[in-house]
């Protein structure tokens, strides 16, 4: 879960101080914005202070995704200069801990719905693909399709087995794939997703199986990188050996 803290506000302010460049020669306000306009000709350490204030704030607009850049500026202006604050110290610390409240209530609410929009989704997508030729399921409802059938001998789930495989959700996005990265991965069957250890010992090497995985026995109600809460996963599979 994303949280809005007092850190991440910390590296938006060190972005703002580069990239305003906070200057108060002569009682000059002008933002950097307005004043300077950066380029390739521009001074090293006018480049090094957009630089590091861009890529200061692109790492961390996702966290105060809402930030009001302009009460943002003047905030920052107020504390650098030595202005009075228009809030005290005790009203800035609540302000932020209750933003920071509201947006992980946010998220929360949010994972919640895409948890029941996914189980309903799969559950659905299940059911049709269930009626297609060639498909079957096992009474976990894990559902597969042999696409070769291979001919060496099964794993069991205490083995260690090597695989390419390509993961994708049920709209076809692929998430993960070994031939992506040009190389198979080995792992112990009974160190991964229910999914995989009871799908893949109903293969033999050198077969390749698609496999239809209920979110139940995939990733669940947590998720994964890349993988909503509750989502139904499709796996194309080869086993390449069984060690």
């Amino acid at each position: 879960m994303k949280k809005i803290t007092t850190l991440s506000v910390g590296a938006l302010a060190s972005a703002m101080l580069l990239v305003t460049g906070c200057s108060t020669n002569n009682g000059n306000q002008e933002t950097a914005a307005q004043s300077i306009s950066i380029t390739e000709q521009s001074s090293a350490n006018e480049k090094v202070g957009y630089s590091l204030g861009y890529m200061m704030a692109e790492g961390n607009k996702e966290a105060v995704g809402d930030l009001n850049l302009d009460t943002f500026e003047q905030g920052f202006r107020d504390g650098y200069e030595g202005n009075d604050s228009a809030l005290t110290q005790e009203q800035m610390q609540q302000v932020l801990m209750d933003y920071q409240k509201e947006q992980e209530e946010k998220f929360v609410k949010d994972m919640e719905a895409k948890a029941t929009e996914n189980k309903a989704a799969g559950e659905a997508f299940l059911a049709e693909n269930a009626k297609k030729e060639g498909v079957k399921e096992t009474s976990s409802g894990l559902q597969y399709k042999v696409i070769e059938s291979g001919t060496g001998k099964s794993p069991k789930a205490t083995d260690v087995v090597e695989v390419n495989y390509e993961g994708k959700l049920i709209d076809g996005t692929v998430f993960d794939s070994s031939y992506e990265r040009g190389e198979p991965i080995e792992f112990p069957l009974n160190q991964v997703i229910a999914g995989w250890t009871e799908g893949l010992q109903l293969m033999k090497e050198g077969g390749k199986y698609e496999f239809y995985i209920p979110s139940d026995i995939a990733y669940g109600e947590a998720g994964n990188a890349g993988i909503e809460p509750n989502s139904t996963l499709i796996f194309t599979v080869e086993l390449l050996n069984v060690k």
